[in-house]
């Protein structure tokens, strides 16, 4: 005992650096996935820590415990930790799912095809146990009831309904009885939030008699009030031509719809040469009487004094006037009644 005690008198700095030369360890700084068992911050040499995943991820690879060395540094790992994988979802029918992983806590965002609204929950995210947090939601069809019908209206489908509900997207057109007109848009749809479209009205509409046309004539001169949709017709005198429509209506607005014109026949303004009138080739003197109606062409010849020919040009009747085309020549008395065959209707053709 007194030997060990002059040792230790002897001696003292060596024996205090051999017993305190061991280091204790700092916390481990270890990536963010991985848990450490114990919340102390100081461990002293030999200690093992157990190394474990946190919720949501799972081991790979590496020793799964580390040890606290005499240099106060800790044994070395590849202990690693990968997020779980949720399954890869599925579509809802007629509706579609958007995302960019499958990892634990990413999410799914799920829409509906138009005409379809989502029942369920539009977002998911997947869990630390691997599954998703909601189910896939359904995306149901939109629904309408039978659209409101004004009164004096009605409506014509574009398809076949049945019972008292009515599917997206069908459509219909509103009609109004008359005299009754619609007032409003006359096409009715089903909307994706399972209303119609607004309803338009139907109300009564009178026109009053409409004033003659000059050279004409109309079907009724009743002195009334015309309901929506009535007609009258229209006619010329002698040899007027109607232009535009025979027949005019009585209009939304309470107006008749534009009514037409009489147009006046044409005199050919020639005295002495050959005409081509509805296919048929004569001489202006044998054209009795001379008139042509409105919108009617006649040809007459002229000639090309470079070639020694002749050749048609037509011209038409235009409310009661005929222009005679600039090249046309009168001839003269003498040609006309003598050398008819030198006329340039009547030699080679162009």
């Amino acid at each position: 005992m007194e030997r060990w005690l002059t040792l230790l008198l002897l001696f003292p700095v060596v024996f205090f650096s051999t017993v305190t030369s061991a280091k204790g360890c700092r916390r481990p700084q270890l990536n963010a996935n991985i848990n450490v068992a114990v919340d102390q911050m100081f461990f002293d040499p030999g200690v093992e820590l157990a190394l474990s995943c946190k919720d949501g991820y799972t081991p790979i690879s590496g020793p799964r415990k580390i040890v606290c060395t005499t240099s106060g540094a800790w044994t070395a790992t590849k202990f690693l930790c990968k997020p779980k994988l949720c399954p890869y979802p599925d579509a809802p029918s007629n509706g579609d799912l958007y995302y960019e992983d499958t990892v634990y806590q990413s999410t799914i965002n799920y829409t509906c095809q138009e005409g379809y609204i989502l029942s369920g929950s539009s977002t998911s995210v997947c869990q630390a146990n691997g599954t998703w947090s909601t189910p896939v939601p359904e995306c149901i069809a939109v629904t309408c009831g039978l659209p409101p019908i004004p009164e004096f209206g009605m409506i014509v489908y574009n398809t076949r309904v049945r019972g008292n509900t009515t599917d997206y997207g069908i459509t219909g057109t509103y009609k109004c009885l008359p005299p009754y007109a619609l007032f409003g848009d006359a096409t009715a749809e089903c909307m994706t939030s399972g209303t119609w479209t607004k309803t338009p009205e139907c109300r009564r509409v009178t026109c009053s008699l409409p004033e003659n046309i000059d050279r004409g004539y109309m079907s009724t001169n009743d002195q009334r009030d015309f309901d929506y949709l009535e007609t009258i017709k229209y006619g010329c005198t002698g040899d007027y031509v109607v232009e535009g429509s025979l027949e005019i209506v009585c209009q939304q607005d309470g107006t008749w719809s534009e009514k037409p014109s009489c147009k006046a026949p044409c005199k050919i303004g020639i005295d002495r040469g050959r005409i081509l009138y509805k296919g048929k080739k004569m001489w202006i003197g044998d054209f009795n009487p001379n008139k042509v109606l409105h919108k009617d062409i006649v040809s007459v010849w002229c000639m090309n004094n470079a070639k020694k020919c002749g050749y048609s040009v037509s011209t038409q009747c235009i409310d009661g006037r005929l222009v005679i085309p600039e090249c046309y020549e009168e001839p003269s008395g003498v040609n006309y009644n003598l050398y008819p065959g030198s006329l340039p209707s009547e030699i080679q053709q162009c």
